[in-house]
């Protein structure tokens, strides 16, 4: 079986387990939330930025797509990189229906009037700054967490090492 037949065969079982999953009773109660709580989802999607998290994901995929085709063939760059571009510009409409479903995910998560709290809160002075601030405070909190668990790794072998070494154990 080829890489693409492998593809195509795992997407068909995907999209299998999909409709399974959708077509539940839990799940299609969870699928219709009102008009305006999907509508004050998406000003909620739109006004925290979550829609920049899945913007690259077309171009992403298109870009798997082309560099499986190339592994196969690498003569196929050229028209490749003619085609890709085009694809994209094809499946943009495409995203909408990402965004539809994550202001669905929230509509479901949240009743109407949290929807309007929380919204409420990302329109405020503080909320706003929240938005501005969160990505730098997310990478410095990495970076910090990245240096702590350094050190605890480097106290650990250290104590794991004098144990050893009151084992009997030579380092």
């Amino acid at each position: 079986m080829s890489v693409l037949q492998a593809l195509r065969r795992a997407a068909r079982l995907a999209a299998v387990a999909v409709l399974l999953a959708a077509a539940s009773p839990a799940a299609l109660a969870q699928q219709q939330p009102s008009a305006a709580s999907m509508l004050l989802a998406k000003q909620l999607i739109k006004v925290t930025g979550a829609t920049n998290l899945f913007s690259p994901l077309i171009a992403g995929v298109v870009e798997q797509a082309k560099l499986l085709f190339l592994q196969q063939n690498p003569s196929l760059a050229k028209d490749l990189n003619e085609i890709a571009p085009k694809i994209r510009d094809q499946l943009k409409p495409r995203f909408e229906e990402l965004t539809d479903e994550v202001a669905r995910l929230y509509a479901t998560r949240f009743t109407e009037q949290e929807l309007k709290a929380v919204l409420a809160f990302y329109q405020s002075p503080p909320g706003k700054k929240l938005l501005t601030v969160q990505p730098q405070l997310i990478d410095d909190s990495m970076k910090y967490a990245q240096d702590w668990a350094r050190k605890l790794s480097d106290q650990v072998v250290d104590t794991m090492r004098a144990e050893l070494k009151k084992k009997g154990h030579d380092f």
